[in-house]
């Protein structure tokens, strides 16, 4: 059982920036590759960014691409989406998971969920 606790959210204007982190505990780290989803008030969740087991491949919506980060770090099992340009329309509680493949989308490959972190960016 994968554990999975994120931070970082919180109210920033629009252009501007944010760190979300996602600590994972009670599983191989590694053995997993990690999303990055969001959900915003009256829509579905949707994909935002995924990560392989080793860091090697990323993969991003099309929303986001050119503006959103994801890394990993498997010695401290953390994972981070460094989120910069922000937009209005990129508000929503984001959400860290853990699953079996990294790619676009895949929501359902994702067993495992932390409970959110708003992100709120004013225009």
């Amino acid at each position: 059982q994968v554990q999975l606790v994120e931070s970082g959210g919180g109210l920033v204007q629009a252009g501007g920036s944010l760190r979300l982190s996602c600590a994972a505990s009670g599983g191989t780290f590694r053995n997993y590759a990690m999303g990055w989803f969001r959900q915003a008030p009256g829509k579905e969740r949707e994909f935002v960014a995924s990560i392989n087991w080793s860091g090697s491949s990323t993969y991003y919506a099309d929303s986001v691409k050119g503006r959103f980060t994801i890394s990993r770090d498997n010695a401290k099992n953390t994972v981070s989406l460094e989120m910069n340009s922000l937009k209005a329309e990129d508000t929503a509680i984001y959400y860290c998971a853990a699953g079996t493949r990294a790619g676009i989308g895949f929501v359902d490959k994702y067993a495992y969920w932390g409970q959110g972190t708003q992100v709120t960016v004013s225009s």
